[in-house]
């Protein structure tokens, strides 16, 4: 007698039917970005056209697999520090633009080089608040300032 009225234990359901189903499992394939707006969309297109995994792309860059994800989903933008490598991996920096703006050209030095403000204005041996005022257009550095900045940012 089975312990539970009204189950029977050990019934093989189909006993007439001896098929065994076999089948690859599918191949999921990530989809490319419609448009590349963001870093994280930069990212993924490269590492699909290198056919890396988000594993070898993370201990390429030095970062969680994790962070690869969340760039590419563009859950999180990545930080400063880690654009100059970001950049090594696209072979380019997409965001690039030409321009002969001096408060323009400092900032995309800084973002190329991975440098927040306070340390380009150690490096230049500048007050923050003077590269500051340069960034933002409120003043014009002098002669001897610009020279100055053009050797430190290879203009």
């Amino acid at each position: 007698m089975s312990p539970c009225p009204g189950r029977r234990l050990r019934t093989v359901v189909l006993p007439f039917c001896h098929l065994i189903l076999q089948a690859r499992k599918p191949v999921h394939r990530e989809k490319y970005p419609d448009f590349l707006r963001t870093w994280g969309d930069y990212i993924k297109v490269r590492r699909l056209d290198l056919k890396l995994t988000k594993r070898q792309l993370s201990l390429n860059l030095n970062v969680s697999d994790i962070t690869i994800y969340l760039w590419e989903r563009n859950k999180v933008k990545p930080s400063l520090a880690q654009i100059p490598k970001i950049i090594e991996f696209l072979g380019r920096d997409p965001f690039e633009k030409e321009t002969d703006n001096l408060a323009e050209r400092i900032k995309d030095f800084r973002r190329v080089c991975g440098l927040s403000q306070k340390k380009l204005a150690e490096q230049l041996g500048i007050n923050l608040s003077t590269l500051e005022g340069w960034e933002t257009g409120k003043h014009q550095p002098t002669k001897k300032l610009l020279d100055k900045i053009k050797s430190a940012l290879v203009f």
